[in-house]
């Protein structure tokens, strides 16, 4: 089964930026749609951004034009660059396939916060 470790979260202000990485393991990473999501404290898991194997992307209309998925499907590598950000971005953020239910193996997330 293809595994996820996220990484790249931290501590930021209001209006910063963050890249965050997703490494992944499998043979078969270059053909899945991938996609980031992210979970607040009393909040479902919700969908921040999705890409298809050919580089098509999809954004949640609360990240648009601040966050850009991208991928590396040689080094089977996720990103997300998080610009503008703001204190109702702060979650634990994961990758793992789209829709999700493909792969329900979730990694453990990377903890973004941004606060003054």
């Amino acid at each position: 089964q293809v595994q996820f470790v996220e990484s790249g979260g931290g501590l930021v202000q209001p209006g910063g930026s963050l890249r965050l990485s997703c490494a992944a393991s499998g043979s078969i990473f270059s053909i899945y749609a991938m996609g980031w999501y992210r979970q607040a404290p009393g909040k479902q898991r919700e969908s921040v951004a999705t890409i298809i194997s050919g580089g098509s992307t999809k954004y949640a209309d609360s990240v648009k034009g601040r966050f850009t998925i991208s991928r590396d499907n040689t080094k089977k590598a996720l990103y997300l660059q998080m610009n503008s950000l703001k204190p109702e971005d702060t979650a634990v953020y994961y990758c793992n396939r789209a829709p999700y239910e493909l792969g329900p193996y979730w990694g453990q997330g990377t903890q973004v916060t941004v606060s003054s």
